[in-house]
């Protein structure tokens, strides 16, 4: 078992720095000359593409959301005109928005890292829970994870009582998915009258998509003898940080480069400060600088006991904007508003509350007529919702006309964490 991915995981910070100067410039004069939309930015700001030698230079240029992207992408479909107009493209990824993502290339060292870190290799059967349908997650987890080696089993989201018959007969060690749906795995072995710990032999799991809990960490280390650890990434740039076996922070990836930044004014705040990160992947494919992704972080610099020497983050410690994740997925306030144009300017709000270890999504309607309730009308509000939000509807709450006023926030999340 490799303790590294790469020799690049154990650089010097002015190695490190270097080398990913050299490519952030190399990617700017190419997305100069390839891409309309960042010409048209850079010109905008009055930047010369020669300018933008090194990672310090990038504080000139604006923040992009995933709102703004959103934006740009409906504009311009399908990339906001930020591709690279003469690559080959492998593969077209979506997600809620919508947003469309011209996809890295099964040779991109996507998620490999982590997996590495955590252990997982040639002699590991790895659960893929997460989709491989139209989203990233699927196929970018199942590639990082054959790059280390392992068997993977493509199971995606499919039922708990599935994934149990499929961990018990092909002996899975190793799980890829969200730490609630492994819980509600575990769950369902119970009811089929097995004892996870005993019966089967998982013994890692790699998370993303949704925060993992202390107390839920202890309990899938303590109680069920899995080793766990957690991934961060977003569609929009790839993966971007990795916890290793010291779980002490989440080690930045080779190929992003990582601002945390005050979400107000974009300048980087000063090391250890909390702020918005903010990602440029470093790819000739899709040239998106400065991707805002809205979580909040600080850096870590202190020198790691694990060997790699790359900064970390210090965990999520929330949000920046209004945008909030359930099961995964992002919901965005455009997305919201989007659905009530198509009802009429419905007065609406979402309000995403935790059962357990599970997210929960509640839709409160104003009642202003009485075709609003009926069965066919729910069935088509719940349909058009997962359409252009991708995320189901757990229950719909029906109120007086008025008790939802415009100033009132349209997504309300009541999760502690």
């Amino acid at each position: 078992m490799k303790k590294y991915f790469d020799s690049r995981e154990k650089s010097s910070l002015k190695d490190r720095k270097e080398r990913q100067d050299q490519a952030l410039s190399a990617m700017v004069k190419l997305g100069y000359r390839k891409s309309a939309r960042l010409r048209q930015i850079l010109n905008a700001c009055k930047i010369d593409p020669a300018r933008l030698r090194t990672r310090e230079d990038l504080e000139v240029l604006p923040v992009t959301s995933r709102e703004k992207l959103v934006e740009m992408e409906m504009r311009d479909i399908p990339y906001a005109g930020l591709e690279n107009s003469s690559a080959a493209i492998d593969r077209i990824f979506t997600s809620p928005g919508p947003v469309y993502e011209p996809h890295l290339s099964e040779s991109d060292f996507l998620w490999a890292r982590a997996f590495c870190a955590a252990g997982i290799g040639p002699a590991d059967i790895a659960l893929n829970a997460f989709s491989y349908h139209l989203v990233a997650a699927g196929l970018t987890f199942h590639n990082g994870l054959r790059k280390v080696g392992a068997t993977v089993v493509p199971s995606g989201t499919s039922s708990s009582q599935i994934q149990v018959q499929l961990i018990k007969d092909l002996k899975v060690t190793a799980y890829v998915g969200t730490p609630s749906f492994l819980m509600s795995i575990i769950e369902k072995s119970k009811e089929m009258g097995f004892h996870f710990r005993k019966d089967f032999h998982v013994r890692k799991a790699c998370f993303a998509a949704e925060p993992l809990l202390p107390s839920l960490r202890q309990v899938f280390e303590k109680e069920y003898g899995i080793d766990t650890y957690q991934m961060y990434g977003a569609t929009e740039v790839g993966d971007v940080a990795y916890e290793c076996s010291q779980k002490s922070g989440w080690h930045i990836c080779e190929e992003t480069i990582v601002e945390i930044v005050d979400p107000a004014t974009g300048k980087n705040v000063l090391p250890g400060e909390l702020g918005e990160v903010v990602v440029t992947r470093l790819n000739d494919i899709f040239f998106l600088l400065r991707f805002g992704t809205g979580d909040l972080s600080r850096l870590i610099t202190e020198k790691c006991s694990c060997g790699r020497t790359s900064y970390r983050l210090a965990g999520i410690a929330g949000r920046v904007g209004d945008a909030v994740k359930v099961r995964g997925l992002f919901i965005a306030p455009s997305q919201m508003r989007l659905i009530s144009v198509k009802f009429n300017n419905l007065p609406l709000q979402a309000v995403v509350s935790r059962k357990g270890h599970e997210d929960v999504l509640t839709l409160r309607l104003e009642k202003r007529d009485m075709e609003i309730g009926t069965k066919g009308w729910e069935e088509k509000f719940r349909k058009l919702f997962r359409e252009i939000c991708t995320v189901k509807i757990d229950a719909i709450e029906y109120t007086e006309t008025g008790t939802i006023p415009p100033d009132q926030k349209i997504i309300l999340d009541s999760r502690q964490w």
